[in-house]
């Protein structure tokens, strides 16, 4: 059996979704292939992919797309960009309505065998904390993602591109005027 296959296969957490306010089975959305030019590491689907099974079908993923500077077509060509999260199914939510964060036991089980899957990509996006924190170790965000140049051209911290972050990134014009540049050449280049 393919490993994508495997993964879409997996139902260890079935328990702990159905144990969630959302109540809901597993379906990992598995989004890579060997060859890949752009990689992004992120959290986890949300509640739109676990319907859809594409991995930001949702507003987050329009403003990803738009600082990447990529249309619907070359997003979602799994030859193009591959997404591996933390965790491949939708957490659920909480009892007050909160995103719960993906199982640890998803990352490792199946995240060292996507990645050597994709292969070696030649840009990264590890988008929010977790996925920061499991590539770099532990740090801040805001920190990671303003010190872009340590790091660049082919490793990206951005912060999660969920409307949630709208103050951040309005406290932060640095990103849109510096960052966002930047990632955006670094992307047409590797897309080239």
């Amino acid at each position: 059996m393919a490993l994508t296959d495997e993964i879409r296969a997996c139902r260890h957490c079935a328990d702990r979704f159905a144990a969630t306010e959302t109540a809901h089975e597993p379906a990992p959305v598995v989004w890579f292939a060997p060859g890949a030019r752009i990689l992004i590491a992120s959290q986890a689907p949300g509640l739109r992919a676990h319907v859809s099974g594409k991995p930001f079908d949702d507003p987050s993923g329009v403003r990803l797309r738009e600082w990447m500077q990529v249309d619907d077509e070359t997003f979602w060509d799994r030859r193009r960009v591959a997404i591996v999260p933390m965790g491949f199914c939708f957490p659920g939510y909480d009892k007050a309505g909160g995103d719960i964060p993906p199982p640890k036991v998803c990352a490792r089980l199946w995240r060292e065998k996507a990645l050597a899957h994709a292969g070696d990509v030649p840009v990264t996006l590890l988008v929010g904390g977790a996925a920061q924190a499991w590539h770099l170790g532990p740090g801040r965000v805001t920190d990671r993602v303003r010190d872009w140049r340590a790091r660049a051209p082919r490793i990206w911290c951005l912060p999660h591109p969920s409307w949630r972050n709208t103050a951040w990134l309005r406290k932060h014009p640095w990103f849109e005027a510096e960052t966002l540049p930047a990632l955006r050449t670094a992307i047409r280049e590797a897309l080239a």
